[in-house]
């Protein structure tokens, strides 16, 4: 997805809901009706597929990562970030 394309979803204070799939043949963020999902090749190890969950999301929402929190769901597919 590219830079930004996302940015309509940006406003602060704003809870967005991630289904993430981690080890994804490719890097991927799409809208579902339930929310984003998000596709990481990442493992889910040492929160590593969180960090690239977190930087992908932040690219696509055309925002810096550290305005991202995660608020529920550090070792869930479900998680919910809070937009600072």
């Amino acid at each position: 997805m590219k830079k930004g394309a996302l940015s309509h979803l940006a406003v602060p204070g704003r809870d967005i809901a991630v289904r993430v799939t981690p080890k994804a043949a490719r890097n991927d963020v799409s809208v579902a009706e339930e929310g984003l999902r998000v596709s990481v090749t990442a493992v889910p190890e040492d929160g590593k597929a969180n960090a690239a969950v977190v930087k992908l999301l932040a690219n696509a929402l055309g925002v810096a990562k550290s305005r991202l929190t995660l608020v529920r769901g550090a070792t869930s597919r479900d998680k919910l970030f809070r937009l600072d």
